[in-house]
């Protein structure tokens, strides 16, 4: 694989995975998912890099299987200013989201139009919401709990994992009568705060070490139903705490707390760090972000060995440059007429 040119593909996103990593099998469970990273691609928060093409995603790994998805996603255009709305009367800390650090990161915009990526999240999140709602039918509430903790993690660094978090959390705010909770668990290297224009404080691993309340380190937001849970305190202990039956207990509760909260947890890359196959195994659906110019074949199925611990993996083409024409999302919302 060309690491520094993107490949090109014709046909169906479905095609497209296939033959990126020339994996198919029957379908089982439905699933989706795209975007870039920590600094990679053409939405960087910090230091963007070269331009880099459309995301792609749509292909599900199941297990022992692989399963082609869909979804493109591209840096959205933005208009106007959302205003922020008035800090809601909890007892949580409270920090207003900067929509412009969104934006300058290629992110999605609480508020803003329709986009191409404002779409294909849609559709990413869809798949994940049916997922635990199958799951929730066939094994009961237990199953039910679990399969609303949603883990994002990808092979190795600068695949688009962060980014993918973030906007999946952004889009699946959006939906009616429910609650996202937004996890920091990248402990060696915590940028969730820092994209959204956060400030620091306590947050999953002082739980863990017992000097917080988990639910006291949780910060409300402006962004109606997004909440955020930062990484907390470093501690080079941090896979032996997350591997502990308190911190079982912890993670359990962080969705038994609300049934209408989706927990999504920004994990580390599961080659680079060993936590992620620990939370891989307490969490109910993995999302793994793969970069196409990037992530060779053989780191591919070596982190679906490790994230092996969830039954629900679920692949994310990412950075896949498409040919003119196909389908497009996004501009349908902006056109006159029908």
């Amino acid at each position: 694989m060309n690491d520094e040119t993107p490949r090109r593909y014709r046909g169906s996103l479905l095609e497209r995975a296939a033959e990126q990593y020339g994996f198919s099998r029957p379908a089982v469970v439905p699933a989706p998912i795209s975007t870039p990273d920590e600094e990679p691609l053409t939405l960087n928060v910090r230091a963007p890099e070269p331009e880099m093409p459309a995301i792609d995603s749509r292909a599900p790994l199941l297990r022992h299987g692989f399963e082609p998805a869909v979804a493109e996603v591209e840096a959205p255009a933005f208009r106007s200013e959302p205003q922020p709305r008035p800090a809601p009367r909890t007892g949580r800390r409270y920090a207003p989201i900067d929509r412009v650090a969104l934006r300058e990161g290629g992110m999605l915009v609480p508020g803003s139009h329709v986009t191409a990526m404002a779409e294909e999240f849609r559709m990413v999140k869809r798949q994940l919401l049916l997922t635990a709602r199958a799951v929730a039918a066939k094994d009961g509430a237990s199953a039910a709990d679990r399969a609303r903790m949603i883990l994002v993690c990808s092979a190795q660094p600068d695949e688009g994992k962060t980014f993918c978090a973030i906007n999946l959390a952004l889009s699946m705010a959006a939906e009616k009568d429910m609650e996202i909770l937004l996890v920091d668990a990248d402990f060696a290297k915590p940028d969730v705060l820092g994209r959204l224009g956060l400030p620091e404080g306590p947050g999953l691993l002082d739980a863990l070490a017992g000097t917080a309340n988990v639910e006291d380190c949780i910060v409300d937001t402006d962004v109606p139903q997004l909440l955020v849970l930062p990484a907390g305190t470093k501690t080079n202990g941090d896979t032996e705490l997350l591997a502990s039956d308190s911190a079982r207990a912890i993670l359990d509760g962080l969705a038994k707390a609300n049934p209408r909260r989706i927990v999504i947890f920004d994990s580390p890359p599961a080659l680079a760090a060993s936590p992620a196959a620990v939370l891989a195994a307490q969490a109910g659906q993995v999302m793994l972000v793969v970069r196409a110019d990037r992530t060779s074949e053989s780191d591919l199925r070596e982190a679906v060995s490790v994230l092996d611990g969830c039954e629900h993996i679920q692949l994310l083409l990412n950075s896949v440059s498409f040919q003119p024409g196909g389908r497009r999302f996004g501009n349908y919302y902006g056109e006159a007429g029908e």
